[in-house]
């Protein structure tokens, strides 16, 4: 018993078909890849198994669903509801863990990570199924996708800059600008529906590295790596902030707030508007420029990369730190690929700036390293040696 039936549902129509058993695994799979589209999943399903000419996987499908089993079960994907409802012996489908790659001609012995998010339901009834997906559609129907980036990079952004620089100045402040910094990313905003700018790159961090990390895994077993989002998908126009992005943003903002203090304090007759329009092509230029501390990529390119869900890689020479390093020769010999990341360790060491969505857990995890630093100068400190009397 290897084949099922399977039927795949977004918000426009629903289709069927029975298939391998691993033709399910890789629908699966592929949800990693945040389809809204059976089209779109059709496309993220390329990361785990190569199509053999210009055949879709589903091109033997039908329209409509059909919920009689078939040899070993049966498989619904609802992706407008975000529900997966399996009655399968094939395989254990679960939201987290790997399949067998296909080259396009046989199944491999090369086993490839995924990582669905987690706000996807996994069922193991279709009854269940049946009673919950409608519900579940109109729920997320209900909330029109929302884009942040228009808000993050946009006026909203120079406005607020130029508008705390001038302030902070007419005021006689001191250096203002790690608090201007912390205003930003701490202030909730109605054009992003009442959350903070940090909280709303804050929400998907998490998925987003793991999600990168499995791709890492990918391109390090395949020498290749995945197909990336492709622009048009709702998963990159919508994309959340992982890492890379969130750094990158920090440095930003620093260096447009800091460049605006400046400019301010040596032209004191230089309009808001005026400045609005300066810090905009300032912020272009910067997102557009080469930049040493990113091996030479531009800032956008960094941020492109992780929203396509491309890791930052390096091969050979790019491994070498210091020609006199073993370590680093036998890293730049080695043909397998490197990854880069980012870490935020030149982030200011405040909640405002940190990667933690609460002030509880920032304040725990404070707590934790003051103990651990305690207990290691504790240890550290020699025993005062005894003497005779």
């Amino acid at each position: 018993m290897s084949e099922v039936r399977l039927n795949i549902l977004d918000a426009g129509r629903a289709i069927t078909g029975t298939v391998h058993g691993s033709e399910a695994d890789f629908v699966l799979a592929a949800l990693s890849a945040e389809p809204e589209t059976i089209e779109e999943l059709q496309d993220a399903m390329t990361r785990f198994s190569k199509p053999a000419g210009d055949r879709s996987p589903f091109a033997l499908f039908y329209a409509g669903i059909d919920e009689e089993p078939w040899d070993a079960g049966i498989v619904f994907v609802d992706l407008a509801a975000r529900v997966f409802a399996a009655e399968s012996s094939y395989s254990l489908l679960m939201p987290q863990g790997e399949v067998q790659y296909h080259n396009g001609e046989e199944l491999t012995e090369v086993w490839l990570p995924y990582l669905v998010p987690d706000d996807w339901l996994f069922l193991d009834s279709i009854e269940e199924f049946r009673n919950v997906a409608d519900g579940r559609r109109a729920k997320r129907a209900a909330v029109q996708p929302l884009d942040a980036r228009a808000v993050l990079y946009g006026r909203a952004l120079t406005e607020f800059v130029a508008g705390e620089c001038r302030a902070a100045r007419d005021s006689a402040e001191g250096d203002p600008v790690s608090d201007i910094h912390a205003r930003w990313l701490m202030t909730p905003r109605s054009d992003l529906r009442g959350l903070a700018p940090r909280e709303v790159m804050l929400l998907k961090k998490e998925y987003i590295d793991r999600e990168l990390q499995c791709r890492e895994m990918q391109w390090t077993r395949l020498r290749e790596p995945a197909p990336c989002l492709k622009k048009e998908s709702h998963a990159y126009r919508f994309a959340g902030f992982g890492t890379h992005e969130i750094v990158t943003y920090y440095e930003l903002v620093r260096y447009l707030i800091e460049d605006s203090w400046n400019q301010l304090n040596a032209k004191k007759d230089i309009s808001t508007e005026d400045e609005i329009s300066r810090l905009d092509q300032v912020k272009t230029d910067w997102l557009e420029s080469p930049h040493p501390d990113y091996r030479d990529k531009t800032p956008g390119n960094i941020i492109e990369d992780e929203r396509t869900r491309l890791p930052w890689v390096s091969f050979g020479e790019d491994a070498i730190i210091d020609e006199d390093c073993p370590l680093c020769r036998a890293m730049a010999e080695d043909p397998s690929p490197g990854f880069w990341h980012m870490d935020g360790c030149n982030m200011d060491d405040e909640f405002a700036f940190s990667f933690y969505l609460t002030r509880e857990e920032w304040e725990e995890e404070k707590r934790h390293f003051e103990e651990m630093f305690a207990e290691f100068e504790r240890k550290d400190v020699p025993k005062e040696e005894s003497r005779p009397n």
